[in-house]
């Protein structure tokens, strides 16, 4: 009886489920490099390289330790022809694969599975710590969807950072009011591994450089592990070497530094390289060795154990129609300056260049700058959510949907945030050394020296307030405009008005 075992992009994995208990003599593990997955949207070339480059080395270490490997490099073949096609031509009896990560993929396999008469298996994705339906289980008949309880239940699940009693260690479940520290000084990034290209990862570049030479964003320098091993090496150099500053550290914004202390192990956790768990297990182990800091540690974890596990509930529990969301009725096309075009908001420029050096920024650069202002200048969610699945190398839809359109743009209407998470140009100031190097001044709410942000923060409340007044967490920010007297207001509308035009003029 023969096997077909397919494994997807994002499956990068000898862990992965759909290879358990293979047959090495008579079943066949299938990848397939389609070019749908590179192109439905204009992706980074960096991350199209990084991709390629490590399906590539994962087929050659599949095929070292003896595995029989049907493997279709880049063609216009799609996944569910080229299952068709081996299927008929190997004579196999059946197909084992793990549950896509997204939802376009898993309608493109359920349908497949109409059309073929053997056996076809899809098991879960245990590289994930709470299934689709644990969450749903968790989820049912609440009002709200609170990360932190959901948190707290994965804590005690998987027993991380837990006293013998099951209290959270040090007396609270988190640390995050530690971990705001504001920017004082010029900080720089510690010297990240720059792994040695070999021959597989060079023809991948120089052909990424010509087919997809049109895409937003540089191909070079290509620093990026494209092997397990290679991305272990930069999750013990985090643990030992930048964990301990992460925690302060991780909400401040600098500029020239797209990295700072944050880890850029997601890229390598969500295509496969590096599992949710043990880097769980490495960060918990630095804070019992004494050289991490319990804020620090804490935070990392919650991200990965909390956030990231939540955020992939909130996407299958919600799509399709997530995606059809749009709670503020935000239909403004997206700016050329998102694309790199030049605008004389500098925070705006240094973040978008980050993304187009590295195909990275780190997370409150994408939520407080780009996400900050696609949402208070009304950018339509379907737009944004696409471009930011464009241009960063650990963007896949199940993650990257529900951060964009619910944490940044608060186009579910509360679902994932607890409140729209806008901002003016002060605190852009106090978290940043942007508005230094800045023409407007975030201290200023009107004139053409007046930072952008300033009177679209407050434009923004007065043209929802009757969707947003009821909101708890808002009640200060409306206790405040309440008190702008009439004349104030509509200063602020007309500023904002002509901020929007200028920006659709490309002149801001």
């Amino acid at each position: 009886m023969s096997t077909l075992r397919v494994i997807l992009l994002d499956q990068i994995s000898e862990s992965i489920t759909s290879l358990r208990g293979i047959n090495k003599a008579d079943d066949i593990v299938m990848m397939c490099e389609c070019i749908e997955d590179f192109t439905y949207i204009p992706h980074h070339p960096k991350k199209i390289a990084f991709q390629l480059s490590a399906i590539r080395h994962f087929r050659d270490k599949l095929l070292s330790d003896g595995y029989r490997v049907e493997y279709t490099e880049l063609s216009d073949k799609n996944l569910s022809d080229e299952i068709l096609r081996i299927t008929n031509d190997l004579k196999v009896n059946r197909i084992i694969i793990t549950e896509p990560s997204e939802y376009r993929v898993q309608e493109k396999i359920i349908n497949l599975t109409k059309l073929l008469d053997i056996e076809f298996e899809i098991l879960a994705d245990d590289r994930f710590l709470c299934t689709k339906e644990q969450f749903a289980k968790w989820a049912k008949d609440k009002k709200q969807l609170r990360m932190e309880f959901f948190y707290r239940e994965m804590r005690k699940k998987y027993k991380i950072l837990l006293e013998k009693n099951g209290s959270p260690v040090g007396g609270s479940w988190n640390y995050d009011k530690e971990n705001r520290e504001v920017f004082k000084e010029k900080i720089k990034s510690p010297r990240r591994i720059s792994h040695k290209k070999d021959q597989t990862t060079i023809s991948i570049l120089e052909f990424v450089s010509k087919k997809f030479n049109e895409n937003f964003g540089k191909f070079e320098p290509f620093h990026f592990a494209v092997t397990r091993e290679q991305a272990l090496m930069e999750a013990k150099q985090f643990m030992q070497d930048i964990l301990p500053n992460f925690g302060k550290h991780q909400d401040v914004m600098v500029s020239g530094e797209a990295y700072l202390f944050h880890s850029l192990l997601s890229t390598y956790l969500n295509i496969g390289l590096l599992l949710p768990l043990e880097l769980c297990q490495m960060a918990e182990n630095e804070y019992h060795k004494g050289k991490a800091p319990l804020n620090s540690v804490e935070g990392f974890i919650r991200q990965i154990l909390g956030w990231r596990e939540y955020i992939r509930g909130i996407y299958w529990t919600f799509m399709p129609k997530y995606l059809e969301m749009n709670f503020l009725g935000a239909t403004r096309s997206l700016p050329d300056s998102f694309w790199g075009k030049p605008t004389k908001m500098f925070c705006i420029e240094e973040v978008v260049n980050h993304t187009k050096e590295h195909a990275y920024s780190h997370h409150i650069q994408r939520l407080m700058i780009t996400g900050n202002f696609a949402l208070l200048t009304g950018i339509n969610p379907v737009e944004v959510h696409k471009w930011y699945l464009a241009v960063y190398a650990d963007a896949y839809e199940w993650v990257e949907v529900p951060n964009t359109m619910g944490m940044a743009l608060f186009s579910d209407g509360g679902i994932v945030a607890s409140k729209p998470y806008a901002a003016s140009g002060k605190y852009i100031n106090r978290m940043s050394d942007f508005c230094k190097k800045c023409k407007y001044d975030p201290e200023k709410l009107i004139g053409d020296d007046a930072c952008p942000f300033n009177a679209l923060y407050w434009n923004f409340f007065i043209q929802h307030k009757e969707q947003l007044k009821s909101n708890r967490r808002l009640a200060y920010v409306f206790s405040t405009l309440n008190r702008f007297d009439e004349e104030k207001k509509d200063a602020i509308t007309e500023e904002a008005k002509n901020i929007l035009n200028k920006i659709n003029l490309n002149v801001i």
